[in-house]
């Protein structure tokens, strides 16, 4: 089974970067967990689509979530939201229109976040929502939400209890993806 778990953040030491990474080293047998990053992909523009065609960032991250099995989406929260980051990657991922549903329609994803505040992501999931909606997905019930992050999540080693939550709601996923096929 293959997942990738797409970090939300640009900063590479960041929270959700460290998740993503954690989920892929806690990964369940057989389970192939790929983190990856939004890293070059440029502003929405459709002057640059309409001269330049689709990025080939936007093109890589799209074969990639295409060739999973189960996507995460690893937010941080902004202001009560997703990055803006995240939800321009979302927006590039649907262009040109015809690409939306086999990207996402019907895709086994779950949302995921870690902040050093203490709702965990809560508003920033509950805000993606709306797009993940339109997208199609099929959403996993079950949230991660790591809240006080800078406690559990160090740079170089998360806590035993953060590293069970992992396992554990990883699991979870992992069951909803089989039982979905």
């Amino acid at each position: 089974m293959k997942i990738v778990a797409v970090s939300g953040s640009l900063r590479s030491e960041s929270f959700n970067t460290r998740l993503s990474r954690l989920m892929s080293e806690l990964a369940p047998p057989a389970v192939e967990l790929r983190p990856l990053t939004l890293h070059g992909i440029p502003l929405y523009d459709g002057d640059l689509e309409e001269r330049e065609g689709i990025p080939e960032a936007v093109r890589n991250l799209r074969g990639e979530i295409k060739a999973t099995d189960g996507l995460i989406l690893v937010t941080p929260e902004y202001n009560a939201g997703i990055p803006g980051v995240l939800k321009n990657a979302l927006d590039w991922l649907t262009r040109p229109g015809e690409e939306m549903k086999p990207t996402f329609g019907g895709r086994k994803t779950a949302l995921a976040g870690a902040t050093p505040g203490a709702w965990g992501t809560a508003l920033a999931q509950s805000g993606a929502l709306i797009t993940l909606r339109q997208l199609g997905v099929h959403l996993y019930p079950g949230y991660l939400r790591v809240s006080k992050a800078g406690e559990s999540l160090k740079a170089d080693d998360a806590d035993d209890k953060l590293s069970e939550q992992v396992r554990q709601w990883l699991g979870g996923f992992v069951d909803f993806i089989k039982e979905s096929e």
